[in-house]
C-alpha cells in the first residue's frame, strides 16, 4: 500500500469525516512520500511538490509527527540568514 491509499485519524471542531477524511488522508500521503527520500525541504518546496497549501504541509508534518499518525521523526532547522526565518524540515525513515 503506498502512502496515498492510506487513511489516517484526524479529528478536531470542523473535521467532517465524511467530507475531509479522504482528501485529507491523500494529502498527507502525498507529503509523507515526498519526505521519504530524507531531503532537508522548505513548507514551499514541499507544497510545490505535493500541491498542497503550505498551511496544510506544516499542519501534516506536526501530524506525522503525532504517535497516531506513526509517530514519525521530523527534523527543523533554519536555513538561510537566521534574521528571516525560512526554516526547512527533514523526515528520518530510520533505513
Amino acid at each position: 500500500m503506498i502512502a496515498t491509499d492510506m487513511f489516517f485519524d484526524f479529528d478536531g471542531k470542523a473535521y467532517d469525516p465524511a467530507l475531509d477524511k479522504e482528501r485529507l488522508s491523500k494529502q498527507a500521503g502525498r507529503i509523507y512520500e515526498c519526505m521519504l527520500s530524507g531531503q532537508w525541504r522548505t513548507l514551499q518546496e514541499i507544497s510545490m511538490i505535493t500541491g498542497a497549501p503550505e498551511s496544510s504541509v506544516s499542519a501534516q508534518l506536526r501530524n506525522l509527527r503525532k504517535q497516531r499518525f506513526g509517530g514519525k521523526i521530523i527534523n527543523k532547522r533554519r536555513r538561510g540568514e537566521p534574521k528571516y526565518g525560512l526554516w526547512e524540515y527533514q523526515l528520518i525513515t530510520g533505513e
